[in-house]
């Protein structure tokens, strides 16, 4: 299989069974094309080569670097897919009324039920998404297992949870260890995550007691893969322009190749690039 088109984020999906699905998600500029099934291009030779243009993800024009996921500098200046209570989900303030850039954006993604989550990645961290990004966004971070602390109306509420749990646990994920991690013991995992909630509950603050989520159920996801790298070197599309190698798996949003050399699908984002799979 083989085509051309500019890099998206990977699609995701979890089965019943725990297995992490993925499809190769591109566009024409910003019209999308059709999406391609990845495992069974697991353990088969894979080529990206850039064609040397980028186009930002949200206007489509073209640009010379990204910001963000695939922006240009004034989108990510101005774009809702960029405020600040991304990153920072404490300084929403749209339940309130007040828009931080753009009111119904904010509305539709901000003003609705969050989770504050305890994942294991390089590590227990602690998180905010959306209800309805769960499970994509543990998978997304390469999350072997996750389990929901808190669940709340809006977003704001979630990111001061998550705020007064930082000094408890890490926020960040060590992507270099998340990938060697492979598939760890599921056993392992519950036990870590269901500990993790147990010291969570004791450490809450008693203003946010309320929201506590007391069902320990933990999600565990299983990424494709044949084999999983000791180390880890990650490769740039603007240093290496034609990549090519043995797909050996898939964890996040990294296409993990032979050698353990690993390419960030998400950061390549607006991309423009030549492919081949099988």
């Amino acid at each position: 299989m083989n085509g051309e088109g500019n890099i998206r984020k990977l699609k995701v999906a979890l089965s019943d069974g725990g297995q992490v699905t993925y499809t190769l998600n591109t566009a024409d500029v910003l019209t999308p094309l059709d999406g391609i099934e990845l495992e069974s291009c697991i353990g088969k030779p894979i080529q990206i080569e850039s064609t040397g243009k980028i186009h930002c993800t949200v206007s489509g024009k073209s640009i010379r670097k990204t910001y963000g996921d695939g922006m240009s500098f004034d989108a990510f200046q101005s774009s809702p897919l960029a405020v600040e209570s991304i990153i920072r989900p404490e300084l929403s303030r749209i339940h309130e009324g007040v828009a931080l850039r753009d009111a119904e954006w904010e509305e539709a993604h901000h003003n609705q039920p969050h989770v504050v989550y305890l994942s294991l990645t390089s590590g227990i961290k602690v998180g905010v998404t959306r209800e309805t990004n769960v499970p994509s966004r543990w998978i997304d971070q390469g999350a072997s297992g996750a389990v929901v602390l808190a669940r709340t109306p809006y977003r704001q509420l979630a990111g001061l949870i998550e705020v007064a749990m930082k000094s408890h646990f890490m926020d960040k994920t060590n992507w270099r260890k998340m990938l060697v991690a492979g598939n760890p013991d599921p056993a392992s995992v519950t036990a870590d995550l269901a500990e993790a909630k147990d010291e969570a509950y004791e450490v809450c603050p008693p203003e946010y007691e309320d929201f506590l989520d007391e069902d320990d159920t933990v999600t565990l996801l299983e990424y494709p893969g044949v084999s999983f790298p000791e180390k880890v070197h990650s490769l740039n599309l603007t240093k290496e322009p034609n990549i090519k190698g043995t797909l050996e798996a898939i964890k996040g949003q990294y296409f993990i190749l032979d050698g353990g050399r690993v390419f960030n699908v998400r950061r390549h984002s607006g991309h423009r690039v030549k492919w081949t799979l099988g």
